[in-house]
């Protein structure tokens, strides 16, 4: 078998989400558990707009989903203790050898490195669950990783972070070899692209410690989009640099030195919380458009619009207030799994 990983930007089959259920991400008062009810049902129906969604939902939430999410977006039940489905839900890949084939990573999860606040271990099953209900083979891995850790093009080129991978709260016994040996068996990547750490919020006590996918993504071969941190009262300024001085030195499989394309953050430079992580680069590609994280600013929203539009031709932006999303700790593309189509 020749497992791998498509472009986020190849056709979908459809896109696997994960509906909030109570817990430490839902938030400890009504208010602030319907802005995360409300913040993942408008991604959901913003996909459905492109290609079908079907949302996992835990048995508690049955009736308040099939109310807000209604008939666009199908509906499964499973428990789940957490509902970041990028991360504990399965990688999709395909079999160049066996065309029509379907695949299914299942990733050790572990929440992020196990700390003291997750829970995770209904979650960690979920990805055997949707294997199971798309007909997908399984591919077993004893690798603690989550989908929002890599990024890939679909020829090779994979985007990591040493933080995360080589977390020794993940994978204690892990090195690089044992890694980039996993990460090809699995979703055929043969050119890893360490990222040496992610911004600076994501390594708080509720962060990740450093996923990609808040970084940079490959938009079209030999391409990057790059978050950009423009304020240098703000750490990710210089963050961003660093990071792009280092992708600057490395190409994609194919040998090519990358296009570098800025992708500006915000403007706004903190929270209650302290400094934002508040990233365009989170954004999930769907058949036909791009669902993007907005956060209330006119000009920013615009101009990181322009830039996506830019990225993926033929493709329209639609942006969803992602505000609620990321003070809980991702954004649009962390709360999303694409199926990708294959045909016979």
């Amino acid at each position: 078998m020749s497992w791998r990983m498509p472009a986020e930007t190849a056709d979908h089959e459809r896109t696997w989400m994960a509906f909030p259920r109570a817990g430490i991400t839902l938030g400890d008062d009504a208010a602030s558990a319907e802005e995360a009810y409300r913040a993942w049902t408008d991604v959901a129906h913003a996909v459905a707009e492109y290609e079908p969604v079907t949302m996992v939902v835990d048995p508690s939430e049955r009736e308040r989903a099939a109310r807000m999410l209604g008939s666009h977006v199908e509906q499964v039940e499973a428990p789940l203790d957490e509902f970041w489905m990028r991360d504990f839900g399965p990688t999709f890949v395909v079999d160049d050898e066996r065309p029509g084939v379907l695949g299914a990573v299942d990733w050790t999860f572990n929440g992020w490195g196990d700390p003291a606040w997750s829970e995770w271990r209904k979650s960690a099953e979920i990805a055997r669950f949707v294997a199971e209900c798309t007909g997908a083979e399984l591919v077993s891995s004893v690798l603690v990783n989550e989908g929002g850790g890599i990024h890939v093009d679909g020829d090779g080129t994979v985007l990591l972070t040493e933080t995360v991978q080589l977390d020794p709260r993940r994978n204690p016994y892990a090195d690089r070899a044992r890694v980039e040996a996993e990460l090809a068996r699995t979703i055929g990547a043969t050119h890893p692209i360490w990222l040496p750490r992610g911004l600076t919020r994501d390594y708080d006590e509720f962060g990740t410690n450093g996923h990609v996918d808040i970084v940079a993504t490959i938009p079209s071969p030999g391409r990057l989009l790059l978050h950009t941190q423009r304020n240098p009262k703000h750490p990710d300024f210089e963050v961003s640099r660093e990071l792009r001085a280092f992708l600057s030195g490395t190409t994609d499989a194919a040998g090519r030195a990358w296009d570098i394309v800025e992708l500006p953050a915000p403007e706004t430079l903190r929270d209650e919380e302290g400094f934002v992580d508040w990233s365009y680069v989170n954004h999930l590609v769907v058949n036909g458009g791009i669902v993007a994280c907005g956060f209330g600013e006119e000009r920013a929203d615009a101009e990181a619009t322009e830039i996506l539009e830019a990225a993926y031709p033929g493709r329209r932006v639609t942006m969803v207030d992602s505000r609620p999303i990321f003070a809980r700790g991702g954004g649009i593309h962390c709360i999303t799994q694409q199926q990708p189509a294959v045909t016979a």
